[in-house]
């Protein structure tokens, strides 16, 4: 038998190509150490002319947020809540930040 690639999807082990394991196989199943870093060094990142059209044609390719009418006004409603709160409770917080730095 041959070890396999797969993802922890939705509390199910979800492989990343067929298997061909007999019914019954025992498993035993080592999470590979999640990546402390994610996206590209700064090495990696170039400011040449093609490779800022590389970044810009990957940026447009991403498509746009639909949102139905129902969900754009929870997400107004969410976000209204989110300042009414944070207006309301600024000087508490301000305070506190302002005694931590004494």
């Amino acid at each position: 038998m041959q070890a396999i690639r797969a993802t922890w999807k939705n509390g199910q082990i979800v492989p990343d190509g067929p298997v061909d394991w007999p019914d019954g196989c025992r498993l035993v199943i080592d999470p590979e150490p999640y990546p402390s870093f994610v996206g590209m060094t700064e090495e990696e990142q170039r400011d040449d002319p093609e490779s800022i059209a590389r970044w810009i044609e990957a940026f447009d390719a991403i498509p746009p947020l639909e949102m139905t009418a129902e969900e754009e006004a929870a997400w107004q409603s969410a976000r209204n809540a989110q300042r009414e709160f944070d207006t309301a409770t600024f000087d508490h917080r301000a305070e506190s930040l302002r005694r931590m730095w004494e």
